[in-house]
């Protein structure tokens, strides 16, 4: 038997692979019956069985970009082939359905019925003979009608749907959560803050739930470590800046994390960036979850320098190590963003158990046009390729586009080390040794551009032919 998920119909490149996600995570096998991106309803099959309410709640009960599911009744392309098609499904079931309340909407996606319309529809179903009842608040049973108009269709009576389905509703989604976690009410925000919305459906995509440890390396006001632990993640971060997390005395991420009543998950924050790092080299983290830095409004930076003899431990003249004096301030070079990157991948690989998650957003220099590849083509150029590691698996890349540029959320996830292959990880470390010196040894000669094409691109306005 097949199942109905509705989904709000945007961040549609999101919806299957943050369901997918969910399904790894409750366990339950999905198959795709049917999925459109131009389409808030898809079709699907649970663990290839009959109905289990139970597997279906479990799926839906988290997702962010679902608003619920379904079992479905019937399908076709007029109200005739729909009713035919419930007969078929379900007469066997109507039954255990007679005695019980029940109440029936519509719900048209691109089209609209008026009062009198979804009456006759509504009795249109009178055959299945329920005597139960109508109940508008509480029914036994939620029958919902869903017919999908094709967009801006135009007949000589009205525009009629192209497809049509019948869903008794099995559960909600988790989708309120945005409204819990809406930055108009959080206390302690900034500029960079991550939206609700898809700060939630990326701790789905990290597999965020109790028992495990999610960990932010560019935290800023720890959004993503809040909706990790929505989820009953134990939650850390750290950033490079650490006036972001110490905030001021009532208004800083641990205040944000009382606010939500999820103190006792937060594990704490503090100063540091992936090249120099206090956590312990040994693969403990089931979730990294990040957006670094894009470098524009400032180029980016690293803790060390460029001058050879601040690369060395500094004495003062008491004999105390000078970072160990009060009001130290470490130097920064400047950073490659595409190093940054690689940085975050190597951070990961070396600190995720097997088949954790590192999801990633990055920015991409102009709207993107897919090419079912690795790259996708700016302007006719190749302008962007996923950053690899012999490691880690990508599992999804989803885009969210902006008027003339676009991000996209890259999930990974941990091999075993048993199916690494051996020959691309030698190769990898060995690049990563013989790596380019010249942002360590001359990285003052370089600008904040030279190291980072996307921030050359976005002052320059996305031009064609800009690389």
């Amino acid at each position: 038997m097949e199942y109905l998920i509705r989904f709000a119909q945007l961040h549609e490149t999101f919806r299957k692979p943050e369901t997918d996600s969910l399904a790894e995570l409750t366990g339950v096998t999905i198959d795709w019956e049917f999925y459109s991106e131009k389409s808030p309803y898809s079709i699907v099959r649970l663990d290839g069985g009959e109905w289990n309410s139970a597997r279906a709640r479990n799926l839906i009960a988290r997702s962010i970009l679902a608003t619920g599911i379904y079992e479905l009744w019937g399908a076709g392309t007029d109200y005739a082939s729909l009713h035919a098609d419930v007969r078929r499904r379900t007469q066997a079931v109507w039954p255990e359905c007679y005695t019980q309340s029940f109440r029936f909407e519509i719900d048209a996606f691109h089209g609209s019925r008026s009062t009198e319309e979804r009456r006759r529809i509504y009795e249109s179903f009178k055959y299945m003979g329920f005597i139960g009842g109508v109940d508008m608040s509480k029914p036994d049973n939620q029958f919902t009608v869903f017919e999908e108009y094709q967009l801006d269709a135009v007949g000589n009576a009205g525009p009629e749907p192209i497809r049509l389905y019948l869903g008794r509703a099995v559960a909600e989604s988790g989708r309120k959560a945005v409204n819990k976690y809406n930055l108009k009410k959080r206390k302690y925000i900034a500029t960079t803050s991550m939206d609700a919305e898809l700060s939630l459906v990326t701790a789905n995509m990290a597999l965020a739930a109790p028992g495990r440890i999610a960990y932010d390396p560019f935290t800023g006001t720890g959004s993503f470590p809040l909706s990790c632990a929505h989820f009953g993640s134990a939650v850390a971060g750290s950033d490079l800046d650490g006036r972001s997390i110490r905030g001021a005395p009532q208004r800083n991420v641990a205040t944000n994390f009382a606010q939500y009543n999820t103190s006792h998950l937060y594990l704490g924050g503090f100063v540091a960036d992936v090249t120099n790092s206090p956590l312990v080299q040994r693969r403990f983290l089931d979730s990294i979850v990040c957006d670094p830095p894009y470098g524009v409004r400032e180029g980016l930076k690293v803790l060390g320098s460029p001058r050879i003899e601040l690369q060395q431990e500094v004495i003062l003249q008491d004999g105390t190590p000078a970072h160990l004096a009060p009001g130290y301030i470490p130097p920064k070079k400047p950073y490659s963003f595409f190093r940054m990157l690689d940085d975050i991948l190597a951070f990961s690989a070396d600190r995720l158990v097997d088949r954790g998650r590192l999801c990633m957003w990055m920015p991409v220099a102009g709207a993107v046009e897919e090419t079912g590849s690795d790259e996708a083509i700016v302007g006719g150029e190749t302008e962007f390729a996923i950053p690899r590691h012999p490691a880690l698996e990508v599992l999804s890349v989803c885009t969210q586009d902006f008027n003339k540029w676009s991000r996209r959320l890259l999930t990974y996830r941990r091999l075993k080390d048993q199916d690494i292959n051996q020959t691309e990880l030698a190769t990898y470390k060995e690049y990563r040794k013989t790596m380019n010196n010249d942002e360590a040894t001359q990285g003052h000669r370089f600008s904040a551009d030279d190291l980072n094409d996307f921030r050359r691109k976005y002052f320059q306005g996305f031009k064609d032919g800009v690389v």
